[in-house]
Parts: structure tokens; C-alpha cells; sequence
């Protein structure tokens, strides 16, 4: 019965699959390069890119219409069969005529609107440069997400490796001692039990770390997988701002605040420039015509100038429907600042607290690892010299695991925590990382 046991306790390690490819042959990029090249890839972050040239053109817009005239040219051909009289100091029958018109005009007074759209046309384009920074930390965010989350699955697979070795070498010591005599053959099986789930830990956990690369890849723009370069292991420093400064700093600074303060001025501008719809607009206007039987007309010319004064009486309503939604849209603006602003407090509270607790989660976890690398020291010596069970010993391996794993999540979760903060402020709050 015995030696039928032993021989069930054969090696469960699986093959390694051929097409696996070794780390140490896959293109590595740094935390820097992966922001960079994100950064220029992120659809989102072109998008905000576009945005800024958009409003800066209508920033252009609004001041070129306080200045200068619209212009407009054109010129005209006709021919008729049969000829037609074309008259001027005397009368000519023609067949072809040219026509040629210049119009300038120039809008004196349209109600307030061109004071509007240029303070319009300013918070628009404060807003657009909000909203670039906020899409630039938030591609960073998930950029370090995918970066951290490559360190994090190595590192879980090299815990995952010491366990499937530790399960091994304790499956081994088991064996000879249940051939010595020295233990029962339940010893071996237990071991052999912890050795199967290591196996299909360390399974699992080759899946993730492939799956992080490849996603990684996708994120820099590399048609397959990418892997990370090693950081610092150093414990996380403290925050170089205190809770205080940096709610003070949202409030100001950051992208989230200031992108809801320019749609606030934005829509309260666009709703005063549909009020101008309600006064009267003063335009002049200057026509210079000319006629000709040639190409280049020159025969007969006219101008005009043309001083126009219009008052919108009613236009079925349209006015007035415009009016409402502009009303509705500066409303909805005003609510949205108001609710930013009484969320600035809770949003850095959180994110600093997070990584405040993040931070000593993970100091613990270093302390935790030690603890349990002892203890299972301690067990496996006790073990061997017959003064513990397997159970022990088995117990003391596993909680060795946890902790390390435990370990490498929180670091991972600090490195996450800080990034949320960086952008809810819209900067970077240590020169490690370079610019997203």
C-alpha cells in the first residue's frame, strides 16, 4: 500500500508551453517612454489636442470681427443666344456680359453678441486647456495602471515560482521520510496536495503575466507584448504637500475644477449673446459693382454704401427657444461648478488618504513577509527534526505565500494611489515618473 502511494507521488510540473516567449527577449520601455508614447496614441488625449486648435481658432474668430470687415468677391459670365443689349453711354448688342462684386460688411452693433463670444470664445478655450491636462493625467493614470500592473504580475509570478519550488523540496523531504520511516505517508500527500495548487497558482499567474504585457503593448503602440522595466523598490515617500495644500491646489489648479469654471463662464456667455437677439443691429455695408462685355470689367462701375438698422419683432419663436436652452445650459453649468466645488474637499480627501494607507499597508506587508519567512524557517527545521506536524509546516509555506503576495499588492496599490492624486492636482508630485 505504501509503495502505491509513493508511486501516485510522481512530479506534477507541467511543460512549459513551446510558444511562451522569454521575458528577456521581449522590448522592454521605461515609465517614461510608455507615458510618451501613450500619451500620442491615447484617442482621447488627440482628441482634447484638437480642441485646443478648435477654440483657439475662435478665439481668433471673436477678435478678427471687432476688427476687420467680412470680405466677399465674385464675378459673373453670361452669355445669351440671341445676343442681349447691354447699355451704357450707348447701347450695345453683346452676347456674353461680365459682372464683377465687392462686398464689405461690417456689423456696428448686433446687441452685445460680439462682447459675448469673445468672453465665450476665452472660457472655451481655458476650458479646452483644462480638459487637455485632465486627459493627459487621466491617459497616464491608465497608462501606470498597465505599467504597474506588468511589475505586479512578475513579481507575483516569482512568489508563485517559490512556492511551486518550496512545495517540491518539501515534497522531497516528505518522501524520504516516509521511506525512513520517520513520517506517515499522510505527510507526502498533503505535500503533494499543496504542490497541485501551487502548480495551479503558478499557472494562472503565467496567464495574467502575459495578458498585462500584451495589454501593455497595446497601450504604447507595439503590435505585441511589451515588458516593464524594474523600478525602484524603495518604500514610497510621504506626500510633499499636507491635506490642507493640496484641497487648496484642486481648487485652484486642478483640470477637473477648472475645466467646470470655464463651462460655467462659457455657457453664461452664450446665453447673453442670445439676449442680443432681442436689441436692435446696426450693420453698414459697401457694394462696389462693375460691368463689362471683357473678362476684366471695367466699363461701367457703382458703389453703395448701405448703413442697415433691423429690429427682430418676432421670429415664431425661435428666439425665444433658443433663449431657453442657453438658459437651461448655463443652469446646468452652474450646478455642475457648484457640485465640483463641494466635491474638491472629498476627492483629495480620499485620494490622499488612499495613499497615506496604501503607503503603511505596505510597510506592514514588508514587516508581514518577514514574520513569515521566520515562521516557516522555524517549521520547516522543526519538521525535519520530527518536532511538528505537516500541517505546520504546510500552513507556515502557505502564509509565507500570502504575505508575499500581499507585499507586492500593496506596493502596487501605492504606486496607483499616487497617480490618482497627481491627477486630481494636474501635476506631478515627484520628478521620477517625466511628463505624460
Amino acid at each position: 500500500m505504501l509503495a502505491l502511494l509513493l508511486a501516485l507521488q510522481g512530479p506534477l510540473s507541467p511543460a512549459l508551453p513551446a510558444d511562451q516567449v522569454a521575458a528577456d527577449t521581449l522590448p522592454r520601455v521605461s515609465l517614461g517612454q510608455a507615458l510618451q508614447q501613450a500619451a500620442r496614441l491615447d484617442p482621447n488625449y488627440v482628441s482634447a489636442l484638437g480642441e485646443i486648435e478648435n477654440a483657439t481658432w475662435g478665439r481668433r474668430n471673436a477678435f478678427a470681427v471687432f476688427l476687420l470687415p467680412s470680405l466677399s468677391i465674385g464675378t459673373i459670365a453670361q452669355k445669351t443666344n440671341p445676343p442681349s443689349f447691354f447699355f451704357t453711354d450707348k447701347l450695345l448688342r453683346v452676347p456674353t456680359t461680365w459682372s464683377a462684386q465687392l462686398v464689405a460688411r461690417y456689423d456696428l452693433f448686433l446687441g452685445g453678441q460680439k462682447l459675448a463670444e469673445l468672453s465665450r470664445s476665452g472660457a472655451a478655450l481655458a476650458g479646452a486647456h483644462a480638459d487637455e491636462l485632465r486627459q493627459r493625467f487621466a491617459t497616464a493614470l491608465l497608462t501606470e495602471s498597465d505599467y504597474y500592473a506588468v511589475i505586479a504580475n512578475t513579481e507575483l509570478d516569482r512568489v508563485t515560482r517559490d512556492r511551486l519550488r518550496r512545495a517540491e523540496e518539501q515534497l522531497a523531504v516528505a518522501r524520504a521520510r516516509v521511506l525512513s520511516g520517520a513520517a506517515v505517508s499522510t505527510d507526502s500527500l498533503n505535500l503533494r496536495l499543496e504542490l497541485a495548487r501551487a502548480q495551479v497558482a503558478q499557472l494562472q499567474q503565467e496567464s495574467a503575466l502575459r495578458v498585462s504585457r500584451l495589454e501593455l503593448g497595446r497601450r504604447v503602440g507595439a503590435s505585441g507584448p511589451v515588458d516593464a522595466e524594474p523600478l525602484d523598490t524603495a518604500p514610497a515617500p510621504a506626500l510633499p504637500v499636507t491635506l490642507a495644500e493640496a484641497i487648496s491646489e484642486a481648487a485652484v489648479q486642478g483640470p477637473d475644477y477648472r475645466l467646470a469654471a470655464a463651462n460655467e463662464r462659457a455657457a453664461n456667455a452664450a446665453y447673453r449673446f442670445e439676449l442680443g437677439n432681442y436689441l436692435p443691429h446696426a450693420t453698414l455695408t459697401f457694394n462696389a459693382n462693375s460691368s463689362d462685355t471683357t473678362f476684366y470689367p471695367n466699363l461701367f462701375k457703382q458703389s453703395a454704401f448701405i448703413l442697415g438698422i433691423t429690429f427682430p419683432i418676432w421670429n415664431n419663436g425661435q428666439r425665444e427657444l433658443n433663449l431657453s436652452r442657453a438658459r437651461v445650459n448655463k443652469n446646468v453649468a452652474r450646478a455642475t461648478r457648484e457640485d465640483m466645488d463641494r466635491a474638491v474637499q472629498h476627492d483629495v480627501t480620499a485620494a490622499y488618504d488612499a495613499y497615506e494607507t496604501a503607503r503603511a499597508s505596505a510597510q506592514v506587508a514588508r514587516d508581514a513577509v518577514l514574520v513569515a519567512r521566520e515562521n516557516f524557517r522555524v517549521q520547516q527545521t522543526r519538521y525535519s527534526a520530527g518536532a511538528s506536524t505537516i500541517l505546520d509546516l504546510i500552513t507556515a509555506q502557505v502564509a509565507l505565500s500570502e504575505a508575499e503576495s500581499a507585499l507586492v499588492e500593496a506596493e502596487y496599490g501605492t504606486r496607483l494611489a499616487l497617480a490618482g492624486m497627481e491627477s486630481i492636482l494636474g501635476r506631478r508630485l515627484f520628478s521620477d515618473k517625466g511628463n505624460p
